[in-house]
């Protein structure tokens, strides 16, 4: 479902800067000149061309923010990817050398001290 919706997310974007190039800006100069030979001023008129540009740039741009937005949901659960696969610096990494423990130093025991004789309580 996910890879569905990146596929449709890309098609919008290329389809919306398609139809962005083929709109005319305000000085009238613009790709929509060079479809003029097309035929498409005379069957839609200059006006409609550009209404129905603007309808067909607010759609797409629609259908990308849309699918963009449910793709984030559709994401494959990140936790369940980490637990399951390790970080490509700890697959190539050689493992560590572990150097031999120190061992710690060693006390000297302490002499034992007489026993004291027991002083009665009174």
């Amino acid at each position: 479902m996910h890879v569905f919706l990146v596929i449709i997310a890309l098609l919008a974007s290329i389809l919306l800067i398609g139809v962005i190039l083929l709109q005319s800006p305000k000085s009238g100069s613009g790709l929509t000149g060079g479809i003029a030979s097309l035929g498409t001023v005379q069957t839609l008129g200059v006006r409609r061309t550009g209404d129905f540009l603007s309808k067909i740039t607010a759609v797409l741009a629609a259908v990308l923010m849309v699918a963009a937005f449910i793709a984030q949901f559709t994401l494959p659960a990140r936790e369940a990817r980490q637990k399951d696969s390790k970080s490509v610096l700890q697959e190539s990494a050689p493992a560590p050398v572990q150097a031999p423990a120190k061992s710690l130093p060693v006390l000297p025991k302490t002499p034992a001290t007489p026993d004291l004789p027991a002083v009665p309580v009174k």
